[in-house]
This record gives structure tokens, sequence and C-alpha cells, in this order.
């Protein structure tokens, strides 16, 4: 089933609001140290550990999964994930700049930092990108294999975080876990094969076998 295709400014627009979205979500973590799984994941416990920016390391790790995108899903799906990355990247180095957290309660920070980088994910599903990285590859398995991104999604950003109790205190772990579990439930939840997909492949579908009324539908929301 074809899935409506947005215009180029209606893309420009959402992934400002997704960007924003996710960029607000690492601010509240970040006022608290916690960790996120993923590639972002990945360049937080880099950034902790060695001081560099978080911004240029997000940037970087998602480079290599960029031919994962562009051979198996789209070229449009890539373009829009790398400007969706760039944003991020920019806008979280820049979010001190705006605004100025003076004191969070850290339940606060993973519950509502899970839940707005969630809704960003969310949107730029809809709008053919993604966070890179782990996410492309969710992507493609949920595409290919119908494993659910999120489920797998929550499955890595576990293996991350456990993995982490070696170089952090275990409160900061189960905090991180927990924004963990919140973004990952949001996407599994209404992100459904099915559904509004970030990318569905249309080459094995015979319109003809198909009833006309099925294929002149509206997609399900």
């Amino acid at each position: 089933m074809n899935f409506p295709t947005h215009r180029f400014y209606e893309d420009v627009i959402a992934l400002f609001c997704a960007g924003v979205l996710v960029s607000f979500g690492l601010t509240l973590f970040g006022e608290h140290n916690l960790l996120t799984g993923g590639t972002a994941g990945v360049a937080i416990i880099v950034n902790q550990l060695s001081g560099l920016s978080f911004g240029l390391l997000f940037f970087l790790v998602n480079l290599p999964f960029y031919y994962i995108a562009w051979t198996r899903l789209s070229k449009r799906f890539t373009i829009n994930t790398f400007i969706s990355v760039a944003v991020i990247s920019v806008m979280t180095e820049k979010m001190g700049d705006f605004i100025d957290i003076s004191s969070v309660h850290p339940l606060f920070s993973s519950l509502v930092g899970g839940i707005m980088i969630g809704m960003g994910v969310l949107i730029m599903f809809r709008h053919k990108s993604s966070l890179g990285g782990l996410g492309i590859l969710a992507l493609y398995l949920q595409n290919r294999f119908n494993i659910r991104a999120g489920h797998f999604g929550l499955v890595v950003d576990a293996t991350i975080l456990f993995s982490s109790v070696l170089l952090f205190s275990i409160d900061l772990v189960l905090l991180s876990l927990l924004g963990a579990i919140t973004f990952n439930l949001l996407v599994a939840v209404n992100h459904k094969p099915g559904r509004y997909q970030a990318y569905t492949s249309t080459e094995h579908i015979d319109k003809n076998s198909v009833p006309k009324a099925q294929v002149n539908a509206s997609p399900p929301s």
C-alpha cells in the first residue's frame, strides 16, 4: 500500500520540530548525565569519558550507517536522516544558549526526556527519516523481517545501558534504562508494521491482485 508523500517544505518543518524535541529530550538527560541507547548513547558515553563534543561525536558515529540506508532503504530516507542527525548535532550543542534549567528532578528528566525523544523520532519516521545509526538497522529489520523497530531498539538499548554498569553508578543506569523503556515503548506502540511507516517497499505489490477499494483507500492512522 502506498503511503502519502510529503512535500519538501513539510519535511523541513517536521524535521526541524523533531530536532527540537529530540534535542530538548537529550538536554533533560544531560542535566543528570543520564545515558540513552543507540548511537546517541555511544556518543554520550564517549563524551562523558573523553570530554569531546557530543554533537561532533553523534554526527561521526552515524556516518557508517548511511551505507545501509542508501543501499537497503532509500536515498530520500538517507538524505532526510542525514539532515536530522546534523540538526540534532547542532541544536544539542546550542540548546544551552536558549534555555537555562536550574533544577529538574532526575525522574522527570528520565520520563519526560524519553517521551520527548520518542515523539521526535515518531515525527522523523513519518517523514522518512530517523536518528540514524541503529535506528536505520531497526527500520530495515522491521521492513524486511517484520521485527518491530521499537522492540529491537529496546533490546539494543538495554544491552548498551546494562553494559555501562561497569563505568557508571547503578542509580544512573537504572534511571537511564527507564528513559530508554519510555522512548522505545512509545515508538513500539505508535509505529507498527502496516501503519504509516518511515519506509515501505512497494516493489512486490501487484495492484491487480488488490481490490480497487483497498488500493485507493486512505492509509490507516
